[in-house]
């Protein structure tokens, strides 16, 4: 863990905070000297109580209601930031949606739909970028910060070969596109901050949980692993990084 002053601590924001990596984020940040403060977001209490367990316990955990296709949500979860605090120094993107019940990726053009198509931009992407339009108050400070989003090596076009999973692809391509694209506006208004993307592998969650069968054990990540790995990308960036698409390793992605 770096030292830091405690005249220099930080303050950190999980973005779906309530499971998995995102959870996973918010426990690694607890522990880091670095980070005096951390929020993070859940959209329903039933699905968020070890994350409102771990908030009973930790004075320094916030936890905020926030729903991601929800502008408005977004908008409200930031004011209450805002009143809390002036400044953020990290802040992740952990929320993402492949499977849900019925909803599930697409095989074939036959299984795609509309809505399920909007679902996953909604979800995987546009909550990604709302969240940089909002929070870009926060970031306008003269320390070094970082803005990233967990988006997926099966959203890099030029890496596609097997094809499916339609609206995943396209929603974590879009995500990339548009994190991309903040990040040259970033670089004018707030240019301290470093906005990249992050591939963290496949990490044993309830969103992968359903696909691990072919993949080896030496490549199915716990969560704690991918965090530290992710956390040690974040660790190295500076701002000549902004915009870029990252793997856990620390190697860039192709588009």
């Amino acid at each position: 863990m770096p030292s830091v002053s405690l005249s220099n601590q930080q303050t950190a924001l999980v973005i779906g905070a309530s499971q998995g990596i995102g959870l996973g984020f918010v426990r690694q940040l607890l522990e880091d000297g670095r980070f005096e403060t951390v929020y993070g977001t859940y959209r329903r209490p039933e699905s968020a109580q070890g994350l409102l367990a771990l908030a009973a316990q930790h004075p320094q955990l916030t936890c905020l209601p926030m729903d991601v296709t929800d502008e408005a949500s977004i908008a409200e979860a930031v004011s209450q930031l805002q009143a809390c605090t002036p400044q953020l120094h990290r802040a992740v993107y952990c929320v993402g949606v492949l499977h849900d019940g019925d909803f599930q990726p697409e095989k074939s053009l036959r299984q795609i739909s509309s809505e399920n198509l909007v679902r996953s931009l909604q979800t995987n992407a546009f909550g990604a970028v709302l969240l940089a339009k909002h929070l870009l108050p926060l970031f306008k400070h003269d320390q070094p910060s970082v803005f990233a989003a967990i988006s997926a090596k099966v959203g890099s076009i030029g890496d596609n070969r097997l094809g499916g999973w339609y609206g995943y692809r396209a929603s974590k391509a879009a995500l990339n596109m548009l994190i991309k694209t903040a990040s040259l506006e970033y670089a004018r208004r707030s240019p301290r901050t470093t906005l990249v993307l992050l591939h963290p592998g496949t990490t044993d969650t309830r969103l992968s949980e359903p696909f691990q069968r072919g993949v080896p054990p030496e490549k199915l990540f716990s969560i704690e692993r991918t965090v530290a790995q992710l956390t040690t990308v974040m660790d190295d960036l500076t701002p000549a990084d902004s915009g870029e698409f990252f793997n856990w390793d620390g190697t860039r992605l192709p588009w």
